[in-house]
């Protein structure tokens, strides 16, 4: 037996035995299933640089010259490379797998920091996604989220059927504060959580890597699911060196009825 798999044997014993398991889920899940981390090696902005780190101020300033350099973006760049990833993607094994656990009242709630919409696609119905969806477009005013598909982008920028306010890509920005609700959600969520599954997560991403210091400072245990090693090992209860695609479902298996 491998030690990760005995590190799973450990987790599957702490997650049977907490009353209320939250996952956050970060990048690595994804760039299981083809997606291009952004920082790191080969990552988007290793290649072509980090974006403006006052990005949601620019928006605000020139609303239209944001959407424009949006639109232009998804033929040539960053943008396209993402997009074009984004749309050959499927869930992969782990996101199938924390379905699984969801659907045996096993895990309560996933925190995704992913915006690429996998784990909807996937069929997770207790989710929070902390940065926002791709898919969607939202209102900076009322907090109308709608489909981008389904929203006619007749003029730029577009505004908000339902208030007249500015409509952006749901994707939370460099300088846009987290939409408050979303954070009361998680809140909630971690309030209650006894033992958090931190997968495919760096831990360098706030508000979201402070999550598990708070599980951790109220007695919570932390299981960690990731090949390498991250800001938030030190913290772990248990640590599994394995890809999430193989130690996710290995993890359902455990903690299936016999």
């Amino acid at each position: 037996m491998q030690g990760w798999e005995e590190a799973l044997i450990a987790a599957a014993r702490l997650v049977r035995q907490a009353r209320y398991v939250v996952a956050l889920v970060g990048a690595g899940l994804s760039k299981e299933s083809g997606i291009p981390t952004f920082r790191g090696p080969g990552g988007l902005w290793t290649k072509y640089g980090e974006p403006p780190m006052d990005g949601y101020q620019r928006f605000l300033r020139d609303p239209k010259a944001y959407w424009e350099e949006q639109l232009a973006g998804e033929k040539e760049g960053p943008r396209a490379e993402l997009l074009r990833a984004l749309a050959q993607a499927r869930p992969n094994p782990g996101h199938l797998a924390l379905v699984d656990l969801e659907r045996m009242g096993v895990l309560r709630c996933t925190i995704t920091q992913n915006v690429d919409n996998l784990h909807r696609e996937a069929g997770s119905r207790r989710l929070i996604e902390i940065h926002g969806n791709r898919t969607m477009l939202r209102c900076i005013a009322c907090g109308l989220r709608v489909p981008r598909k389904e929203f006619p982008l007749t003029e730029i920028p577009p505004y908000c059927p339902m208030c007249g306010g500015l409509i952006k890509g749901d994707g939370v920005m460099f300088g846009e504060p987290i939409p408050r609700e979303w954070l009361e959600a998680c809140s909630a969520e971690i309030a209650r959580c006894d033992c958090m599954l931190l997968i495919g997560t760096s831990g360098t991403v706030y508000p979201a890597a402070g999550f598990p210091y708070l599980v951790k400072t109220k007695g919570g245990a932390l299981v960690e699911v990731n090949p390498q090693e991250t800001h938030l090992t030190h913290l772990c209860d248990v640590v599994v060196r394995a890809s999430a695609a193989v130690a996710l479902p290995r993890l359902v298996a455990l903690l299936s009825p016999p």
